[in-house]
This record gives structure tokens, sequence and C-alpha cells, in this order.
């Protein structure tokens, strides 16, 4: 799925930071917890809450509600991004980000291409 982002700068921004890149990176493959970002970022907490919570509000985290095995809630975030694409115009920079397909947007998809 591909969408024009409104303010290339600010998306260009929030993966381009360090910390906002490891975490794209990280979570590419599978949901991870704040704690668990913080320790393989090496970063106080509170800057990887900062840093998930733009990049959220960007559509670049996915969040999920996991289970611990002592019956505890805690969100988890993955990547929701497999390509950004930059391209210089006559009007400047234009952004394009190749979200990931939700699950069931896929299986309508492919349910309809069968009828």
């Amino acid at each position: 799925m591909t969408m024009d982002d409104g303010d290339p700068k600010a998306i260009v921004d929030l993966v381009s930071d360090g910390y906002g890149w490891r975490i794209l990176v990280e979570t590419r493959n599978e949901y991870k917890s704040a704690q668990t970002l913080s320790d393989s970022c090496d970063a106080d907490p509170s800057t990887i809450y900062r840093r998930i919570e733009r990049l959220s509000e960007a559509d670049l985290l996915e969040v999920q509600q996991q289970l611990d095995p002592d019956g505890h809630h805690y969100k988890a975030y993955r990547a929701n991004l497999d390509a950004l694409h930059i391209r210089l115009e006559d009007e400047g920079f234009t952004v394009e980000v190749d979200r990931r397909e939700p699950p069931a947007d896929r299986f309508t998809r492919l349910y309809e291409g069968f009828k």
C-alpha cells in the first residue's frame, strides 16, 4: 500500500533520527516492547517512548497489546512500513511510504481476486 505523506521533511526527520531508525530496524520482523527497545537501543525508556509516540502518530509503527506470563498487559510495537521513497521534483521533495497491508485487507483483496 502506498500513501503520500503531507510533510516530507517530518517523515525524513523521524526515520533519520538515530533512535527512530533503530526502533524501525529492531521492529521490522516482530513486535517488541518499549523496554526491549530501550535495552537494544541503549537508550533511556523516556527517549524510546517519545520516539515510539512520534513514529506511531506518523503511522510508521503498529501497536499491539500483549500478555506476559504473569497475566499483565503491555504494548508491543512493530514497524508499519516496507519502503520509503524520496523524490526530488520541481516543487520540492515528495515522500511516499509503502506501509504494510493489514492482514484483514490482504485477505479481502485476495478473496475478491478469486471471484
